[in-house]
């Protein structure tokens, strides 16, 4: 992912978090941006790219900057739903069972190599991303209201593993591509190898009241009739390309809306503009999508040069 220059000022609390990052993580701060924006909308992020680009660094550095509990999942062919849930364990002294939590019960859960999970562990975690709960032995036990799962896995390497279904890829907001740095940021990683700084140590740069408040005043945030048609126009446009076997759903356009929010939020507006929306289009919609030929990007590229751009934005 190219960084990009920043365009507007983000909102104080939102630099706070991304300077914290960047004290452990170097050049990523458009795809921390990015994962920000989708913990604060409650959604889940897949990162996939090769190994040792910082996925998982960015992960639990975001957690430590935000102040939320972080857990990890290794997901391997052996990996169980219990590994995941938790367990019952009997307690002879009372006759009862108690449960155990598994690390889904936390705020930030990275689950690393997704892919390599089978499908009965990875069926573990749809109810938990798609409902904020899980269910153990017939009881139902609710998740932290901050909870987002960051997936990573690694498009290079397919001997066992498993494709994610298109039923699991639909519950994650967005999919992003971290990328090989460039030249003056390797400068700048290989700089910092003898730092002692380590993502534990980074100091929780807002509080979970501050994340929970932009969470509420994204929900707040102004949407003109205009950019509600531009959403229902892109999504419309990705199911009727002649190269597409599957266009975005619903759903899709619900998350792509929400995220869009966000981010205008996350960049000190009240108002959503046609930019957020194209900017997050591909984020939110191309895991979403399977064509006949081409990727998905290129299929989104088309479809956000055929759509028009709408003008009046607040009305």
């Amino acid at each position: 992912m190219a960084e990009r220059e920043p365009k507007e000022q983000l909102d104080p609390r939102v630099e706070r978090v991304l300077h914290e990052v960047e004290r452990q993580v170097v050049g990523k701060r458009d795809a921390a941006l990015r994962v920000l924006c989708a913990v604060v909308a409650g959604g889940h992020v897949l990162i996939e790219d090769v190994p040792g680009v910082g996925k998982t660094l960015l992960a639990k550095s975001l957690a430590s900057a935000l102040d939320l509990r972080f857990s990890r999942i290794q997901a391997t062919a052996d990996l169980l739903p219990a590994d995941i849930v938790g367990v019952h364990i009997y307690d002879p002294s009372r006759q009862e069972f108690d449960f155990r939590p598994g690390p889904v019960f936390a705020e930030i859960v990275l689950v690393d190599e997704i892919n390599r999970a089978s499908p009965r562990a990875q069926s573990a975690l749809l109810e938990a991303m798609e409902e904020g709960q899980v269910t153990s032995e017939g009881h139902t036990y609710p998740l932290s209201d901050t909870f987002s799962v960051l997936a990573t896995q690694n498009p290079a390497e397919h001997e066992g593993t498993y494709a994610l279904p298109t039923s699991e890829l639909d519950r994650f907001l967005f999919k992003i591509h971290l990328d090989y740095p460039q030249a003056r940021d390797e400068d700048e990683l290989l700089r910092r190898m003898s730092s002692e700084i380590r993502p534990e140590a980074l100091s929780p740069a807002i509080s979970r009241k501050d994340l929970l408040a932009l969470r509420q005043e994204a929900l707040k945030t102004h949407v003109s009739q205009g950019v509600l048609s531009y959403v229902q126009q892109i999504a419309r446009a990705t199911r009727v390309h002649p190269d597409a076997l599957l266009g975005a759903s619903p759903r899709a356009a619900v998350a792509l809306l929400r995220a869009a929010k966000v981010w205008a939020r996350l960049h000190g507006r009240d108002f959503v503009l046609p930019d957020d929306v194209r900017e997050l289009t591909p984020d939110a919609l191309a895991h979403r999508m399977h064509c006949r030929t081409s990727r998905p990007l290129g299929c989104l590229d088309d479809v956000l040069a055929s759509v028009p751009v709408p003008r009046d934005n607040r009305a």
